[in-house]
């Protein structure tokens, strides 16, 4: 961690209070490494989760047959809302009760709610376990961030967020295929399978994760006043901390999190339901309208608020602001990208379903290779380099295909696979850097700054869909002009993306000894 007068030296940047930034002991080598695992497991199971339902979407509708699509995809949808709903909330809930208890409790809630799924005798309680397995996937994702991210010193976090990406890229990759073998003997091994990985990561979690206590804020002890010779020099001036002082068990904010809750709830729904619904219709303006009124007043509260339930200070960080901003721009570009490829392989092309996923697989892939090797490019690079260069590698993506990508598919190696390659660099680039961004917050604030990073990206996801989904028609199989309109949409949104990464400053020193003995702190607060 800086101090004030290293601060003060050379850099021009205000000193930051004590509490601006984290402070981590790094734990052992090997152990930091255990941790990071039992934590990728968490993300694992998340993503995979997600994607594979996908998969099993015909096989649960030939098992309920009385009901209509609409009901079913409630068995999708009930998932990704409130998972992307309760993320903020859960990640507050955590750094008030300690990241290790609500890692424990969140994964043990996941595998239970993965048995009743698996055992559901009819669709309701298949759709009620499912929104369960969403509170514990957002109790799980946020905080294994959070517990991994100070296990490292700043100069392995980049490398450590690296291997997290990673992870989340198979899980990715993994979910079409593992999702269409176990729906082929039976869609409920989808759910089952999860609680032996469960078992194993809860007890692993019970030896390896650090134990965290829950924040205490309140009245700064005072005691017998010092005198002695007055000291003079320069005045410097930092930030004013506001919000909770440490001493005192932290408040809840029942009301912050209910606005919370149904801001981002009802626009996630919107979302999520407005290809079904029509944009147009009046159950998808009636909850735009609730989520951004409830917004909006979520915003004044949280600005009047002693302890609110996302802290503003957050945002006074300007590499978290700009990697909250980046992200969402980022997964906006990253998830139409995604549905545009499977459009036009199955649609323009009239690739079966098992070759679209073949043909998809190099993005994943590079995404794997380029994530793991993250660490080293940001040491040599920086992190505000890294940023634009992987933003750029994934603008560069939808531009190739607009030049280059024609309507038979027959030179697929060389119109289309090279873009997914330079997407696939840029995510594994990009993703790193900014994730990390959580690592810059106070430690009572990693959880809540994770679920802030992690709901830019569930929220970046759904609009990105949308997004495409409008700008096609909601045709199933699109022709090539309404595609490349969704290409110009992702290039643009990730050359946002690759402004926000502009925007983080890097380069900081810090002392010798702290942070790990790094050296330096690349994303620092300032």
């Amino acid at each position: 961690m800086t101090t004030p007068s290293s601060k003060a030296q050379g850099s021009g940047v205000p000193a930051a209070t004590p509490d601006a930034a984290p402070d981590p002991a790094p734990t052992p080598s090997r152990r930091r490494w255990l941790i990071l695992a039992v934590a990728s497991a968490a993300q694992f199971l998340a993503v995979l989760d997600m994607i594979a339902v996908n998969i099993a979407f015909p096989a649960i509708g030939a098992d309920f047959r009385s009901a209509s699509t609409a009901e079913l995809s409630w068995v999708l949808n009930a998932y990704t809302i409130v998972f992307a709903a309760l993320l903020v909330p859960a990640g507050r809930l955590a750094d008030a009760i300690g990241g290790r208890r609500s890692f424990l409790t969140g994964i043990a809630l996941f595998g239970l709610a993965s048995v009743a799924c698996g055992a559901a005798p009819g669709l309701g309680t298949l759709i009620a376990a499912r929104v369960v397995q969403g509170v514990a996937a957002a109790v799980l994702v946020p905080t294994s961030l959070s517990l991994a991210l100070p296990a490292f010193p700043p100069r392995e976090r980049a490398t450590a967020v690296g291997v997290w990406t990673a992870v989340s890229a198979v899980a990715a990759s993994a979910g079409p295929v593992a999702g269409g073998l176990l729906a082929a003997l039976d869609w409920r091994w989808i759910f089952l399978v999860n609680p032996p990985v469960v078992l194993l990561a809860w007890v692993a979690g019970l030896r390896l994760l650090p134990r965290t206590g829950p924040v205490r804020t309140g009245p700064v002890r005072t005691g017998p006043v010092r005198t002695g010779p007055v000291r003079t020099g320069p005045v410097r001036i930092g930030p004013t901390r506001t919000g909770p002082v440490p001493g005192e068990r932290r408040r809840l904010d029942p009301l912050g999190t209910l606005l919370v809750l149904l801001g981002t709830g009802s626009l996630t729904t919107a979302c999520v339901e407005a290809a079904d619904w029509g944009y147009g219709a009046p159950a998808t303006l009636g909850f735009l309208a609730v989520g951004l009124i409830a917004g909006a007043l979520a915003v004044a509260h949280v600005r009047r608020h002693p302890d609110p339930v996302v802290d503003p200070a957050l945002f006074r960080t300007r590499a978290f602001t700009a990697a909250t901003l980046g992200l969402l721009s980022y997964f906006l570009a990253y998830a139409a990208s995604i549905l545009a490829a499977t459009l036009l392989f199955t649609g323009a092309w009239g690739w079966p379903s098992a070759r679209a996923g073949l043909a998809v697989t190099p993005w994943p892939l590079t995404v794997l290779v380029v994530s793991m090797l993250s660490g080293r490019i940001v040491r040599a690079l920086g992190e505000r380099t890294t940023a634009v260069v992987g933003g750029l590698c994934f603008a560069a993506g939808p531009v190739w295909w607009l030049l280059l990508a024609g309507g038979d598919g027959a030179h697929y190696a060389m119109e289309f696979m090279p873009g997914l390659v330079l997407t696939g660099i840029g995510a594994g680039l990009y993703q790193p850097v900014m994730f990390s961004a959580a690592g810059l917050l106070p430690a009572r604030q990693l959880s809540l700054g994770s679920g802030v990073l992690m709901m830019s990206r569930q929220g970046g996801s759904a609009l990105g869909v949308a997004a495409l989904v409008m700008i096609t028609g909601g045709a199933a199989r699109p022709g090539l002009d309404a595609l490349r309109a969704g290409w110009v949409f992702t290039a643009v949104t990730a050359a946002l993306a690759t402004v926000a990464g502009a925007a983080l400053r890097t380069g900081v020193r810090v002392d010798p000894g702290e942070n790990g003995g790094s050296g330096t702190d690349p994303l620092r607060h300032h």
